[in-house]
């Protein structure tokens, strides 16, 4: 059983169109205009069990559509849904059992209530017995370190902190779905690290299905093999990150740190016959760009340096997710 099955997902919402001049205004109060949007438009979408897959797309793609379909929050105009074997909106009762959920800019926490208080209550919710809640609670609380905040309000928490309970909470039930909204917005380098760690272990332990939608590429880099990108409500690209780094990422930067100041044509000279661009950064700094997999670093390094160029320092880059995904936004490109 996959964990997300959807074949041609649709949603479409009626929106309300103001005529123009104080008459329009009039004849709004009596008969309103609307016009359909098609948020998101046929999609089909499957995830096995245990895959961590990024979801990505510009504000207004359709990616929150999206996930309050699959979480049953809205109900979709057309297509077939299944979410862990369950429709997610007709079944919504047994199906919430099922999911776990962790929107970065709401809190599941009871605001006034220590956060132990709001762990007991939660049990409660999900009639979770003791023999299985303790050591379960017990674990997440060694792992995430928030051992010092059960007994705070969760007002008084900060953002990195509260967002350690979150994900305390939303996985208090043992979900096998963890749906995930800008889990680590707002936060610092090393709370975030922490995050993903804690992410990456509960997805090989226990195997644990995760869909992340972030606007910081960085997440996705870090936990999924797999991404999903969306725009104007379609699906543009489903496949594998590296795939996508290496078809559309420009290829490698070379860049050099060279003892003394070179002159760019006697660069040029070096890598002649290749299909590599030179760019200089400054006096003694300059980029080598190899595009795709037409020629290797090794050859390219290895031609700069019998020709005697002095290197002091070398580094090589590569293209960031966001860097990509901006350029296919920005460049309108479609991807098989």
């Amino acid at each position: 059983m996959l964990a997300i099955e959807a074949k041609k997902l649709t949603k479409e919402f009626q929106v309300y169109q103001s005529r123009k001049g104080l008459s329009g205004a009039f004849r709004d109060l009596l008969n309103r205009e609307y016009r359909t949007i098609r948020a998101v438009n046929e999609i089909d979408l499957s995830i096995k069990p245990g895959e961590m897959v990024g979801y990505i797309g510009e504000n207004g793609a359709g990616k929150s559509t999206t996930i309050k379909m699959l979480t049953g929050i809205l109900q979709p105009t057309s297509g077939m849904l299944k979410v862990n074997g369950y429709d997610p909106h007709r079944e919504r009762e047994k199906f919430v059992r099922t999911i776990g959920v962790v929107f970065g800019q709401r809190s599941q926490l009871w605001w006034d209530l220590a956060v132990q208080e709001s762990f007991q209550l939660l049990q409660k919710v999900y009639r979770i017995p003791h023999e299985k809640y303790e050591p379960h609670l017990k674990r997440m609380i060694d792992v995430l370190n928030i051992q010092e905040l059960l007994d705070q309000p969760v007002r008084k928490l900060s953002l990195g902190q509260r967002m350690r309970c979150e994900l305390a909470t939303s996985l208090i039930h043992q979900p096998s779905l963890l749906f995930l909204d800008e889990p680590t917005i707002g936060l610092d380098v090393l709370v975030k690290e922490d995050i993903r760690q804690f992410l990456r272990d509960i997805n090989q332990e226990l195997n644990t299905t995760v869909l992340l939608t972030t606007h910081d590429l960085g997440d996705i880099e870090a936990l999924c093999s797999r991404v999903v990108m969306l725009d104007k409500g379609n699906i543009i690209y489903d496949g594998d990150m590296n795939r996508l780094k290496r078809e559309w990422g420009d290829g490698k930067r070379i860049v050099l740190e060279t003892e003394r100041e070179y002159e760019l044509s006697e660069l040029l000279a070096t890598t002649e016959g290749l299909p590599v661009e030179w760019e200089k950064k400054a006096s003694h700094t300059y980029e080598i760009r190899v595009p795709g997999d037409q020629v290797q670093v090794p050859e390219v390094l290895g031609r700069v340096i019998e020709r005697g160029i002095a290197i002091q320092e070398m580094q090589l880059e590569e293209a960031t997710a966001e860097e990509i995904v901006r350029k296919i936004y920005q460049e309108g490109m479609t991807i098989d």
